[in-house]
């Protein structure tokens, strides 16, 4: 009896090894496979200039099983999204089983200005997209504003609403001349100068700004390595009527 006994525990266990065998080879098969036909050759990242392709894909592959293409398409198609400052949003796409093409979209910023040790981005509508301790050099920041409040996702609130329209045209100008200012800084009276580098220029306040802006492009070109301040407060376009002095040094 003993050992009809032992003989059938001995025939259950052959069975129970035999089954989990064939588990293991149904479900390890496909897993190679999968392995082995899908891995990362390639991964091109497109349209990103804040971040270098390293940091985006470092942000990406997090794990080896992150450098599976297909789980890497999946996964970030589907349900999980990477969350950078300045990036709207990343878009993975597989053009075949070992190529990786990452799309970033940036958030369009227009300017900043300084809050409670924040610096706190806007774009060309002034809505705030972005706070953050980190300085973009190539933003402006916005001096001599006074704010009531400020709050991600809603608009730049200043104390007075002709000087939003102002801040506005000013920096799509900046940009638009591919000028390089650090800030543009308006007075108790709303007079504007800018801070370029080791020039700075006095703008005055004007119905527009686009001329002057226009001219400064060229000056600043002539002016570079020098430290003076330029007047530009009665500036009309054909003339000559700009002045030009060397920085005191205390400025």
């Amino acid at each position: 009896m003993n050992r009809m006994r032992s003989r059938n525990s001995n025939n259950v266990l052959v069975r129970l090894c035999k089954q989990l065998i064939l588990i293991l080879v149904i479900l390890g098969i496909p897993s190679v496979l999968f392995i082995s036909s899908f891995y990362i050759k390639k991964l091109e990242v497109v349209g990103t200039r804040r971040y270098t392709s390293e940091q985006i894909t470092s942000e990406l592959i997090k794990t080896k099983i992150d450098s599976n293409s297909l789980y890497l398409y999946l996964k970030h198609q589907y349900f999980t999204t990477v969350k950078l400052p300045f990036v709207e949003k990343i878009d993975v796409t597989m053009s075949d089983t070992h190529t990786i093409t990452v799309y970033v979209y940036e958030k369009m910023v227009a300017g900043c200005v300084e809050f409670m040790g924040e610096h706190m981005y806007f774009d060309k509508d002034g809505i705030i997209v972005e706070s953050s301790s980190q300085r973009l050099e190539e933003i402006p920041v916005i001096k001599g504003l006074k704010f009531d409040k400020i709050m991600l996702s809603e608009k730049l609130e200043v104390q007075k609403d002709e000087l939003f329209d102002v801040i506005i045209n000013l920096t799509q100008l900046v940009n638009k001349y591919e000028l390089d200012v650090d800030t543009i800084t308006f007075s108790s009276d709303y007079e504007v100068t800018l801070d370029c580098g080791d020039v700075k220029v006095l703008l005055g306040k004007k119905s527009t700004y686009d001329e002057a802006l226009s001219e400064l492009n060229n000056i600043l070109e002539e002016a570079k390595g020098m430290k003076i301040t330029l007047d530009m407060r009665n500036y009309v376009k054909g003339t000559q009527n700009i002045i030009g002095k060397r920085k005191n040094p205390t400025e």
